[in-house]
């Protein structure tokens, strides 16, 4: 459960880069008693939610919806090929995810819903305001590509501890399936985030397994 915790609390914070990153610079080095006395509440993890079946489908529900309408603005507004292509492969595969856990969620009389107290809907909308206020250009399309990595690797773990958590043998059998594509949603966005940024890929979990001669 709490590699599950620590993948929504990734995803969040990766929510909010565009946003932290236009924080000023000039509050860096500031301290008060009050960040001192957050800092230490923050310390003390918070108890991890109660995942099953209903918080399961209700989360993989918010983070497509929120990785669709996410790209529904990159398809628009991105100006870069690559980054507009996989923006409109972003609203395609997700939408039609999110489709498939609610037909799972009525066929099996579930009503899905988010663990008490999950922030997830809230710093997707926090990510979207980001991405509405960007303007066009490369800096849009490197901010789109970077939150893109840092949500598909937290969702790829989240997808991993929930088929594991799932009860339900249909559930269990639509999030195998559905990890596959997110691992490569991964890969394509890292590819294309290399490329924007004039670096190499990161070397595929295949790699380790190349040919002797």
């Amino acid at each position: 459960m709490t590699r599950i915790t620590r993948g929504l609390a990734l995803l969040g914070a990766c929510t909010l880069w565009a946003a932290c990153s236009k924080s000023d610079n000039g509050s860096a080095g500031a301290t008060t008693a009050a960040d001192t006395s957050a800092a230490s509440a923050a310390a003390t993890p918070a108890p991890a939610p109660v995942m099953n079946d209903t918080t399961i489908l209700g989360t993989l529900d918010a983070l497509n919806a929120a990785d669709s309408s996410a790209g529904s603005v990159a398809a628009t507004k991105g100006t870069n090929a690559s980054v507009k292509a996989f923006a409109k492969e972003m609203m395609r595969d997700h939408h039609k995810l999110r489709a498939g856990g609610q037909a799972l969620a009525k066929k099996l009389n579930i009503t899905p819903s988010l663990p008490p107290g999950d922030t997830l809907q809230s710093s997707a909308s926090k990510w979207m305001d980001s991405l509405n206020a960007l303007p066009k250009g490369a800096a849009f399309d490197t901010a789109y590509m970077n939150h893109e990595v840092a949500a598909h690797q937290a969702v790829v773990q989240i997808l991993q501890s929930a088929q594991t958590a799932a009860q339900d043998s249909s559930l269990k059998g639509a999030i195998g399936q559905a990890i596959p594509l997110i691992q490569a949603h991964l890969t394509q966005a890292q590819t294309d985030q290399s490329k924007l940024s004039g670096t190499a890929a990161p070397a595929s979990a295949d790699s380790s397994k190349a040919k002797k001669p």
